[in-house]
């Protein structure tokens, strides 16, 4: 509809062009995407307006109105529009045919779950990596936060006609991978007899045991060593006035020093292989998919880091300082270089980073976004530098920063911190809450601002809930069905339609019914809008506002009354917005529930 309707005004546009030209300077450049409509918020105004000719009056020289005026008169004549006027200083509002929201709910019928898919994307490949959490432990509620999101905005793009591929990096290489392998062997060693103090900068989580144990069932004593050898001639650890890294480094030395690099990496690979299937069970029970796992450690040796290292030393990015070799990100706005290859010969985390986003472009993908945590908002030049340097486009990468979760009981914030072990796993949040309350909760809120996650509202069954209030308006409908299946009343989406159409729709004229269709065929706008702003928050909002306008129509218009013709009407309508709520929801990864 609104698509239709700027084609008509862009028109109208051109056909008045070559009478706005000035004479001095020539004929008045026009650019179609200037032409853009928003709806009113009053309907005395119509039902959208348009603020072109103010736009334009500075640079035709003339007032706006006058714009305006020429512009309806050259409006094409449109099923769509009843009437055009200008209002105030220039404003063009278009007042829409009787019946036109009622042809909107023939297309809600006939397009079902396809109903509100644009083509904003065009087919655009999209690598979107989401999640990408270290797999040191089990995801907690700030992971559930990014996979909602990441997971909802993959069902927006492809929604809005990008073709979407989803990707998690697996960090498994790096000093973060050392302190899991030793955590896991520690509690190993306990297991088997010894008394452990536990180094502070390892993972202390009671996550770490059963993974011990698993790694005992599968090598039996071989990796035991009595933890006096383990703890001898060490370094103190910071509850001994020492320095907790330098411990946990000493600790990770000793362990290779007593069962060899193989059995280290044997502890390694096994910790790595536990935690990563627990992360996957959690993130498949979620309802979220990803199209491919990237292993860092094989990104790593597969060359592609040397390559891409070489491609920016031929554009002579790269210098060496101090034994180090470094990228000149700040010729490319970062507020500093940046190593790539450490004195040790070590390549760091962002050499691997600006490689793999180098691969991601040469395997085909236009647009690159990345949902990362809060604290990579200085990420995006650096890697945008990189990918510059290395003869891609910058602008290609995208970066959704995820504020932190903070959840709330009885109004008392809960203490969370991974290290410690004291955070609540996304695990937990959905045995207690559900997968739908989880979701929608993560999203009723902007990705850019924190969350405070109420356990106790979205537990509720109340209209405070938002999640109860939009299933409840699927349900409703659902219900409104089985009563006129009860009372034996003939109906079908034919009869349904016929009703509706039926003197311009005379039986859908009132106010509540009005609101109600006016609110359905905005679902493409804001497929659109949320789409192109990678904001699934706003589709959550419209589902509860589309959810309010249909408790107010069904309170506010009886709907099975004894006629045949406004029931059939008031049935069609609601079973329009039930499936339009059905189709966001799904977006969104949550269920449409019959009952509830």
């Amino acid at each position: 509809m609104k698509t239709e309707l700027t084609r008509l005004l862009v028109h109208a546009l051109q056909q008045v062009a070559p009478t706005l030209a000035d004479p001095a300077s020539g004929a008045l450049a026009i650019d179609p995407n200037w032409v853009t409509l928003e709806r009113t918020r009053d309907p005395v105004h119509g039902d959208f307006a348009c603020n072109i000719a103010m736009r334009l009056a500075k640079a035709a020289k003339r007032k706006p109105r006058d714009i305006a005026e020429a512009i309806i008169q050259a409006l094409p004549a449109s099923p769509l529009v009843a009437k055009a006027e200008v209002a105030g200083a220039g404003f063009i509002n278009l007042f829409l045919a009787r019946d036109v929201y009622v042809q909107e709910l023939m297309r809600v019928h006939e397009h079902a779950e396809r109903y509100g898919r644009v083509n904003l994307g065009a087919g655009r490949k999209v690598n979107l990596e989401f999640v990408s959490a270290n797999p040191t432990g089990p995801m907690h509620v700030g992971h559930g936060r990014q996979a909602a999101y990441g997971a909802a905005l993959g069902n927006l793009l492809e929604a809005a006609g990008f073709n979407v591929y989803r990707e998690f990096y697996v960090n498994d290489a790096g000093r973060q991978m050392e302190i899991l392998a030793v955590s896991v062997w520690l509690r190993y060693i306990e297991q088997g007899g010894e008394t452990i103090v536990f180094p502070q900068n390892a993972y202390r989580g009671d996550y770490i045991l059963p993974v011990a144990a698993s790694l005992r069932v599968k090598v039996g004593g071989a990796l035991q060593q009595p933890a006096a050898k383990v703890f001898a001639d060490l370094p103190p650890d910071s509850t001994a006035g020492g320095d907790k890294d330098k411990y946990v480094d000493a600790v990770i030395t000793r362990a290779r020093e007593l069962i060899g690099d193989a059995g280290f990496q044997q502890v390694l690979q096994h910790g790595l292989d536990e935690m990563l299937a627990e992360i996957q069970g959690d993130l498949a029970a979620f309802g979220v998919r990803f199209d491919r796992w990237t292993s860092e450690r094989e990104f790593t040796t597969s060359g592609a880091i040397d390559r891409a290292i070489g491609k920016l030393r031929d554009q002579n990015r790269i210098y060496e300082k101090d034994g180090a070799q470094w990228f000149r990100a700040t010729e490319f706005g970062d507020d500093e270089d940046r190593v790539v290859v450490r004195e040790n010969g070590i390549k760091t985390y962002f050499a691997s980073d600006i490689a793999y986003h180098l691969d991601k472009r040469e395997r085909g993908f236009e647009i690159l976004i990345d949902v990362l945590g809060a604290d990579h908002h200085g990420y995006v030049a650096r890697v945008r530098g990189g990918l510059t340097a290395m003869g891609e486009p910058g602008d290609s990468l995208e970066v959704c920063l995820i504020q932190l979760v903070s959840l709330y009981r009885d109004g008392v914030k809960l203490q969370m911190g991974k290290r410690e072990a004291t955070f609540v796993t996304l695990r937990q949040l959905r045995e207690e809450v559900g997968n739908d309350a989880c979701r929608l909760f993560y999203l009723m809120r902007s990705n850019d601002q924190p969350l405070d996650f109420d356990l106790d509202l979205a537990k509720s069954k109340s209209n405070e809930n938002p999640v109860f209030y939009m299933q409840y308006a699927h349900a409703r409908v659902a219900s409104v069905m089985k009563e006129l299946a009860a009372r034996n009343l003939p109906y079908d989406v034919a009869s349904g339609r016929a009703a509706a159409l039926a003197d311009g729709g005379a039986h859908l004229s009132g106010e509540a019914a009005q609101a109600l269709m006016v609110a359905i065929s905005r679902y493409g706008e804001v497929i659109e809008l949320a789409a192109a702003q990678r904001a699934p928050h706003a589709l959550a909002h419209y589902l509860r506002d589309l959810a309010n306008d249909v408790h107010t129509f069904y309170a506010a218009e009886r709907v099975l009354v004894p006629e045949a013709a406004p029931r059939a009407a008031r049935v069609y309508l609601l079973q329009a917005a039930q499936q339009v709520i059905r189709n966001g929801l799904a977006i969104l990864g949550a269920s449409a529930p019959e009952s509830m």
